[in-house]
């Protein structure tokens, strides 16, 4: 009998193809004409919901907001059938993968929100906990001219970073960190400062106690950014 053509000692071969997929995120636009927008990205096993009331309360009211959901869903609990979903930003299997889908996912949203709410890109600011934080700096060294401000909690800075093959980011970056992070612990965040401004010039280090958890506490820091980087607009902004 004649082997099967396809027999054990041919290696396999990987193939992608590609399917149009729908992705989807969350809008805060006040009634007024916006001054500023943000795009929220929210850490591993989160979702935008969670994202958006974490940091609404940090943002000033005249400010567009976009919440964006992860692309990749999973199961948080060990039984499918009563476990909640979570969402992630990709894996390091397929990081290059992961890498060109957020970027085309910020594109697409800021793109939409800009022209709804005529917001420029110089005024645009991202917002990333934890894992889509290293993400939104490769963003700002990728696309210099399509963000204005990176703004990166309890998160990391790319590996290659200092070697990666990416340009000068033109917006203003601000890194809030915790002492006690257990991902990302203060003896490796203490060189972000220096690693950051290797490629921006505009770079603010904060470190707060706590663990790695969104710091409520940062909320007079924030605003004091936004004031000295893109200025508020309102009295009611400027409370801290």
């Amino acid at each position: 009998m004649d082997p099967h053509p396809l027999s054990s000692d041919i290696s396999p071969r990987l193939h992608t193809f590609r399917l149009p997929t729908e992705y989807q995120y969350l809008s805060s636009i006040p009634y007024s004409r916006p001054d500023l927008l943000f795009l929220l990205l929210h850490g591993y096993g989160m979702n935008a919901q969670t994202m958006l009331s974490l940091t609404l309360p940090f943002l000033p009211e005249s400010a567009a907001i976009a919440s964006i959901q992860a692309p990749n869903q999973f199961y948080l609990g060990e039984t499918p059938a009563n476990s909640k979903i979570g969402y992630n930003w990709g894996t390091r299997a397929h990081g290059d993968a992961s890498i060109a889908l957020h970027h085309a996912m910020i594109r697409s949203v800021s793109a939409e929100m800009r022209a709804h709410c005529e917001v420029p890109p110089s005024r645009t600011i991202l917002i990333g906990f934890s894992q889509p934080v290293g993400f939104n700096y490769r963003f700002a060294a990728t696309f210099p001219k399509e963000i204005g401000g990176v703004i990166g909690i309890c998160g990391g800075v790319p590996k290659d970073w200092e070697t990666g093959n990416y340009g000068q980011v033109e917006a203003s970056l601000l890194h809030i960190a915790r002492d006690e992070d257990e991902f990302f612990p203060a003896s490796v965040t203490a060189d972000y400062a220096r690693k950051l401004r290797t490629r921006a010039r505009d770079v603010e280090f904060h470190s707060l106690p706590g663990g790695h958890r969104f710091p409520s506490k940062g909320k007079p820091i924030l605003r004091t950014w936004l004031q000295r980087t893109f200025g508020l607009t309102s009295a009611a902004d400027e409370q801290p």
